[in-house]
């Protein structure tokens, strides 16, 4: 079965977020066609669980994949991560093969 993790730091992003929304089950993370390494991922607040979802909860909080996402996902980790002035959340995919200069696009 595949697996995604989630970093206590996302955690605590994620759900400082809903905190702010003051709504939302999670995270919902999946991946579309973009830039020039082929793909990026694309990340949203789930504000409901779509019949085929499939969920990973870790740290008091969930994360929320399409199932076509699933494969080119399956064992990544999800960080918050701080660099300088800037804040972001970080995936550190083992599927990864490649990934564009700017770091918006990978392929697997």
């Amino acid at each position: 079965m595949a697996h995604l993790s989630i970093t206590p730091a996302a955690a605590s992003q994620i759900r400082h977020v809903l905190d702010e929304r003051g709504s939302g089950l999670g995270l919902r993370v999946s991946v579309k066609p973009s830039g020039c390494s082929g793909y990026s991922y694309v990340l949203d607040f789930a504000d409901e669980a779509a019949a085929n979802d499939v969920s990973f909860e870790e740290h008091g909080v969930r994360v929320f994949v399409a199932p076509e996402a699933l494969e080119m996902l399956d064992g990544s980790e999800v960080d918050y991560v701080s660099e300088g002035l800037n804040r972001f959340f970080r995936f550190n995919n083992p599927n990864v093969k490649d990934e564009c200069g700017c770091g918006e696009s990978f392929s697997v």
